[in-house]
């Protein structure tokens, strides 16, 4: 009861210090009584209540209103128009290298497909390198693309509460590589990799490489340009709050674009898509990522967020995402760890994202018991609690609710 006190009394003096703490009004649910804490942002954002008015705007006045002649009045802009926000406010990129399309499964193999197309021309540079712990969806796509181009894949080992290092990398890079496909920020451990760093042992090894940023955008700040990135992808229904199947974005860094070759050839990634033309001829720039019609229902609600990621600045949503990690990780040790918990996340901030992860051998029965009481974090194999703190919409209090309700979950799973 006496820690429980102490971090209650912690929780509060936290969250009366946030400078943010008055943006969390903006979402809805944010006081549903029937949800004390919802700890699963870095699964799936809570929606804006200004996402709900914009929404039925459209519907009523643009899709209901103006009907097909909206394609003409600014439709098939937004991609390009958001990407460059998300790039402006998110990313750290320049305008035009950015485009939202597609799901992150589709935009990886296009991205993957297009720089080992780049690269591989000679059959010396025939190794796709990438690490083991890295998200499901990821490995299985590198692993499609190497038995379609009889490619070679190289694997780099990661520590299990850490992640790929750029020594690591550098011992799996050489004459052979041709691409590399590694995520920012690593979807189990929250690991945060050193982008800069391994972007240039892969680039004096004269490859390339892919970054997944879908738990990292909109929480951890990026410089996709000043890193010299080559490319990227990413969701937008986690800490960009696009909802549930919103499209994913891409990011091709300027100087690839014109070797850029669109391994899915659809008529609007076409430099004259109503031309209506007999032979495929790539649009110029970012628009040739691009392959069918928009999904422009599922990427509206991208812009207020990214509008409210803005208006805080990365800079302050990191600070507040590194606080909310670090109490996370104090009450861990307090309440947590005396129940036979291990942090399989790093315990250094700079090296995390916004989630960390909690692991138990009664971790998937006791998650499934927190989610009826409203209590929701994230269960992930082979026995971890993972809980995502997405900055601008959880509370300090909200994560001691929701650890407090773990400690009590393990405790009683744990007796007879």
């Amino acid at each position: 009861m006496e820690t429980t006190s102490r971090l209650s009394v912690r929780a509060r003096e936290l969250d009366s210090a946030d400078p943010l703490a008055g943006l969390r009004k903006r979402f809805l649910g944010h006081d549903d009584a029937g949800v004390p804490a919802y700890l699963d942002g870095n699964s799936l954002g809570r929606p804006l209540a200004a996402t709900l008015e914009r929404l039925n705007d459209f519907v009523r006045h643009q899709w209901g209103g103006r009907l097909i002649r909206g394609w003409d009045e600014g439709w098939l802009a937004l991609p390009r128009q958001i990407g460059d926000q998300l790039g402006e406010h998110v990313l750290g990129a320049a305008a035009g290298q950015c485009v939202v399309a597609d799901s992150t499964t589709v935009l990886l193999y296009k991205l993957a497909r297009a720089a080992v197309a780049a690269v591989s021309g000679d059959g010396v540079r025939n190794e796709i390198v990438l690490d083991r712990d890295n998200f499901p969806t990821d490995r299985y796509v590198m692993e499609g693309i190497a038995a379609e181009c009889g490619m070679t894949l190289r694997w780099v080992e990661a520590e299990y509460d850490g992640g790929v290092t750029p020594e690591a990398v550098a011992s799996a890079v050489g004459p052979q590589t041709a691409l590399v496909v590694l995520s920012h920020v690593a979807y189990r451990s929250g690991f945060a990799a050193d982008v800069p760093a391994i972007t240039d042992v892969v680039h004096r090894a004269g490859g390339r490489v892919l970054w997944d940023l879908c738990h990292s955008a909109g929480s951890v700040p990026a410089e996709l340009d000043a890193w010299n990135v080559d490319y990227a992808a990413g969701c937008s229904y986690k800490y960009l709050n696009g909802g549930p199947g919103a499209p994913a974005w891409a990011y091709v860094a300027s100087r690839h674009l014109a070797d850029f070759n669109q391994p899915i050839r659809g008529w609007l990634g076409a430099g004259d898509p109503f031309g209506m033309g007999r032979e495929f001829v790539p649009a110029a720039g970012i628009q040739r990522v691009v392959s069918g019609t928009p999904p422009i229902l599922g990427m509206l609600a991208m812009q207020d967020m990214i509008g409210l990621i803005a208006e805080a600045g990365m800079d302050a949503v990191r600070q507040k995402s590194v606080q909310l990690t670090s109490f996370a990780v104090e009450a861990f040790d307090e309440l947590l760890a005396p129940l036979g918990a291990v942090l399989a996340s790093p315990r250094d901030p700079a090296l995390r994202g916004s989630h960390i992860t909690i692991d138990h051998p009664l971790s998937r029965d006791v998650t499934a018991r927190l989610w009826e009481q409203g209590v929701i974090p994230d269960y992930r194999n082979p026995n971890g609690i993972r809980l995502g703190l997405s900055p601008l919409s959880t509370s300090f209090e909200e994560t001691r609710t929701g650890i407090e309700a773990v400690a009590a979950g393990l405790g009683a799973t744990a007796r007879p």
